[in-house]
C-alpha cells in the first residue's frame, strides 16, 4: 500500500480569517482528522472535550477534540478534529472524508466521490 496525501485548508470556526494550508495523509483507519500542534496553536483552536483513541500499535492515548472548518477543493465543512500534540502528524480521517462524500481507493491511491445513501423517508400521519 502507498500513501495518499491531499492538500487542505484549515480555518478557525470562530474566526474564518485565521487559516492555514497543509498536506494531510489520508488515513481510512483514523476516525477523526488530526491537526498538528502547529495548526492548533496558529489557528487558536479550542477543545470541546477529551477523547481516548487506540493507535495502530494498540497503545491508547487521550487527545482533545474540537472543531475546525476544512476546505477540500471547492467544498468547505465544519468538522470535529483531534487537536494534536507535538509528535502527532496531520491526518485526514474517515469522518471528514465521508462528510465530504468521498472515499479512498487504497490501490490507486486516489480519492473518489462515493455513493451517498439516504434511508427511506416516510411521513407519519
Amino acid at each position: 500500500m502507498g500513501i495518499t496525501k491531499v492538500k487542505l485548508i484549515i480555518k478557525n470556526p470562530q474566526n474564518l480569517r485565521l487559516k492555514m494550508e497543509g498536506d494531510f495523509m489520508v488515513d481510512s483507519g483514523a476516525h477523526y482528522t488530526v491537526l498538528t500542534e502547529n495548526f492548533v496553536k496558529k489557528l487558536n483552536l479550542k477543545p470541546s472535550f477529551e477523547q481516548e483513541f487506540v493507535l495502530a500499535d494498540g497503545n491508547t492515548v487521550k487527545r482533545p477534540v474540537g472543531s475546525a472548518v476544512i476546505r477540500y477543493g471547492d467544498r468547505e465543512l465544519y468538522v470535529p478534529v483531534v487537536l494534536g500534540e507535538k509528535q502527532d502528524e496531520s491526518l485526514l480521517g474517515v469522518t471528514t472524508l465521508e462528510a465530504f462524500g468521498l472515499m479512498l481507493d487504497p490501490f490507486r491511491r486516489k480519492i473518489y466521490p462515493s455513493k451517498l445513501m439516504l434511508g427511506q423517508l416516510r411521513y407519519i400521519r
